[in-house]
């Protein structure tokens, strides 16, 4: 058994495809190998949940019920999770949940009675992988177009796609900074940033 007791992941851009806002369930899509890479954590008894920064709501281009609908949808496509967080405030609201504060991490650990040191957060840009290290959990960074060049160099782990960064946790915290071949994450230091990022 896994020392890893469970895996929560950042939805847009990790999970499925990220469209900037997105309150249509019709346009969500899984990213590739998210099926899989799942499939291998529920089969070794890992637990899994999504943690997502939704400041759509806050901006007043989402309603709560939009993003339930949405991870409706997710959980639908790529569950049962055990848990989703949601926050939905803007970046100046100053709360303690939205990422890279901890404190959606650890409201999640609560709730599936994990200890945020047996967990991993896994994620596309730098908020992901520092709520994780603030929160006292492993953090797994998994470039995007829109990760930039800094957050790449100051993860502590990166992964260049989502199937290996599950593959590296399945028999323990995740070790070595790079866990396997650098040439897509040498794409996402050069790739234009796109809009929509919920930083």
């Amino acid at each position: 058994m896994s020392p890893v007791k469970a895996v929560l992941f950042d939805r847009d851009g990790t999970l499925v495809h990220d469209v900037p806002y997105n309150a249509d369930p019709d346009r969500v899509r899984p990213v590739e190998g998210a099926r899989e890479a799942l499939a291998l954590l529920r089969a070794r008894g890992i637990r899994t949940g999504v943690v997502t920064n939704q400041s759509g709501v806050a901006r007043g281009l989402l309603t709560d019920a939009d993003v339930r609908r949405v991870n409706h949808r997710v959980d639908e496509l790529l569950g049962p999770f055990e848990v989703f967080a949601v926050c939905p405030h803007g970046p100046d609201d100053g709360c303690h949940c939205r990422k890279p504060q901890p404190g959606m991490v650890l409201w999640a650990a609560g709730r599936i009675c994990t200890q945020p040191a047996d967990l991993v957060v896994i994620g596309d840009i730098g908020a992901d992988v520092e709520a994780a290290r603030r929160a006292g959990a492993h953090g797994i960074l998994v470039p995007t177009a829109q990760t930039r060049p800094e957050e790449i160099a100051d993860a502590g782990h990166v992964a260049p796609d989502l199937l290996t960064a599950v593959r590296a946790v399945l028999d323990g915290p995740p070790k070595g900074r790079v866990l396997v071949d650098e040439r897509p994450i040498q794409e996402a230091y050069t790739a234009a940033p796109r809009q929509g990022r919920d930083a």
